[in-house]
């Protein structure tokens, strides 16, 4: 008998850690499906979390993508009637990666030694979220492990897809404000210090501008190492502010407040929530469970927190719209959907409208936002590029005249 590390969610909702003895985890997480939980995770004691710079620079033996690909096949093939070992077998050949071919191997040899699929996805550890492993373990109890693989499989790829949309759009203004700040360092750096011996040839009293110029661009080239050096001690310490939960929480806080961003972030985050709110409680996954699991798919921690107490509202007989309302940082159109879902008990259709009403809301606004901050860069630049050149050539035109 080993000891053995588990984390479960109890049919309230609550999280249940601790050690338990057993022959190996499999026993682990059939003992505590016995008693009503759900199996998170079951570990032998001894195993290190992965901490430090080797859990840092680890990557992940299956992408999202690859993830997203094994799940769509494997839903095909079940609903095209193969066995579950049968369909493993034939998603073996597939993966150009020989990491993701171990995988599915493991996982096959775990459903041929009769462990159900939810409990061989378990068993590789941090490949597949905690999501993905409750939705189907719903799906086997259920019945239905094929249409949840189907929604599960739509789930990710409506997610990769709000997430690459916002990547991609991301990419030209990024380019372009690299180009920028290049192009001004080069001119502030190089090309400016170069007028530097001849305006002291000349003796004549420069402008207070020319002398800012001068002054910023010779200490740019001398002393650039020390900017990096700045802005290297500047992230640094930010990492570590925004590393402790208590600021993380107040400035997520403050952040939700902030006008056309603070909405941007909370529309995005409330997609992500109903999204996957809608999907768990689709394939039977319990309401307090399935938030307790929805909360860590946010980005922001102020509205995390506000899940978590919505769940001890809901626990003592709360609606889930009145409970999400009490913190005032969901939208309110979001409130007054989940309201209706509720009212006529068809709380997950709903939740997944809400998911497609913001998803949709959150790319015009970026595209918005992203058309309007190309022209903005390049007039800020103009203007940069203006005042260092007339900083430099005042004092020529006037050096002009004066002899002329």
């Amino acid at each position: 008998m080993a000891q053995f590390r588990f984390k479960a969610l109890s049919s309230s909702g609550e999280t249940i850690e601790g050690v338990m003895e057993a022959a190996n985890a499999e026993e682990v997480v059939a003992k505590l499906q016995d008693a009503g939980n759900i199996p998170i995770k079951a570990v032998p004691a001894d195993q290190a979390e992965g901490k430090g710079l080797s859990a840092l620079f680890k990557r992940s033996a299956m992408g999202q993508t690859q993830v997203m690909q094994f799940t769509q096949q494997l839903a095909t093939l079940l609903g095209a009637g193969q066995a579950l070992d049968r369909a493993l077998q034939i998603l073996l050949d597939l993966p150009e990666s020989a990491q993701a071919r171990k995988i599915i191997e493991q996982i096959r040899e775990s459903v041929r030694g009769g462990a159900p699929l939810s409990q061989a996805l378990e068993q590789q550890h941090g490949v597949f979220s905690r999501l993905y492993i409750n939705m189907v373990r719903a799906g086997e109890v259920g019945g239905s492990l094929d249409d949840t693989l189907r929604r599960l499989a739509d789930y990710l790829e409506r997610s990769k897809a709000l997430r690459e949309s916002v990547i991609n759009a991301m990419i030209y203004p990024s380019i372009l404000i690299l180009m920028v700040v290049g192009a001004l360092g080069l001119l502030m750096g190089y090309v400016v210090p170069q007028f530097l011996p001849l305006f002291e040839d000349m003796g004549a009293e420069l402008p207070m501008l020319t002398e800012v110029i001068l002054a910023m661009g010779t200490g740019l080239r001398e002393y650039w190492w020390m900017l990096l050096l700045v802005i290297g001690v500047i992230a640094y310490l930010l990492q570590r502010m925004f590393s402790e939960p208590d600021r993380r929480l107040r400035f997520d806080a403050w952040l939700l407040q902030r006008g056309l961003l603070g909405t941007l972030f909370g529309k995005l985050d409330t997609a992500r929530l109903a999204r996957t709110l809608g999907t768990l409680v689709h394939n039977g996954v319990p309401l307090l469970a399935a938030l307790s699991i929805a909360r860590n798919v946010l980005g922001n921690s102020a509205l995390a927190e506000s899940v978590s107490e919505a769940s001890e509202e809901v626990k003592r007989g709360g609606g889930l719209s009145i409970a999400l309302a009490r913190s005032k940082r969901f939208p309110r159109l979001a409130l007054q959907m989940i309201a209706v879902g509720e009212e006529s008990g068809e709380l997950d259709t709903m939740l997944t409208k809400v998911a497609d009403t913001f998803d949709l809301e959150v790319k015009n606004t970026v595209d918005r936002l992203l058309a309007a901050l190309v022209p903005v860069i390049t007039v800020l630049m103009a203007a940069a590029v203006a005042v260092i050149m007339m900083a430099i050539l005042i004092p020529i035109f006037e050096l002009t005249n004066a002899v002329g």
